[in-house]
């Protein structure tokens, strides 16, 4: 069952389950098309604009919009990095510095499909830049509050692993935590935004699982 956060008549905000992709596949169901049939409910012509995507392993807020319009819209300021998102993820040991920046370079391993991460430019290679705050130390494990500033593939993932934190249950960049399949414990838990008609400022916020070890924090 598909959980709407937000909505209005031009896009609604959904929460993604981990596990699940973002975009349409013929091989799979997909995030989309659950909106779709959700929609197609009320709509006679439904139209899905995927305005951003989430990997399959992580979870939360994802906004779609109703109306060709309403998509180049939202396009338009991810462009010009008016639309923020704020994750969290539950990380291997504690941060030696509790609220930091990261600032690296990151190239994506087609083949292997990962992002390999240096410190200075590579060929081939991106800038990414995230900040984060540790908000709590338990069990070993802490809870960091993440805002990517640039949007690379994996980024979050590798640039944590890199540092030696790598995300709970992400074994594909070297976490030595069991968790769920097709699942590791990043979260995207805020989005903010400007409404398409008002213009005004909108954030949704998506509850983490209670799934352990997320009930830690």
């Amino acid at each position: 069952m598909i959980e709407i956060l937000y909505e209005t008549k031009d896009y609604l905000v959904v929460n993604k389950p981990a596990g699940l992709i973002t975009e349409k596949n013929p091989y799979e169901d997909s995030l989309e098309d659950q909106v779709y049939l959700y929609l197609s409910k009320t709509i006679k012509n439904v139209f899905v604009g995927v305005v951003h995507r989430l990997d399959r392993v992580t979870s939360g807020v994802v906004l779609f919009a109703k109306k060709k319009s309403a998509l180049k819209y939202f396009n338009a300021q991810f462009e010009t990095k008016a639309i923020h998102k704020t994750y969290l993820a539950i990380v291997s040991g504690g941060l030696e510095a509790t609220k930091s920046s990261l600032s690296h370079f990151l190239r994506k391993d087609q083949k292997k499909k990962i992002s390999v991460i240096y410190t200075t430019r590579q060929s081939n290679s991106k800038p990414c830049i995230l900040s984060y705050k540790q908000t709590k130390l338990v069990d070993g494990l802490s809870l960091l509050e993440i805002k990517p500033q640039t949007g690379r593939f994996h980024q979050i993932r590798a640039q944590l692993a890199f540092i030696g934190h790598p995300i709970f249950g992400d074994e594909k960049y070297g976490s030595t935590n069991k968790y769920s399949e097709n699942k590791v414990c990043l979260h995207a838990w805020k989005l903010r935004f400007k409404d398409f008609e008002t213009e005004k400022v909108v954030e949704v916020l998506s509850e983490y699982s209670s799934q352990s070890p997320w009930n830690l924090f």
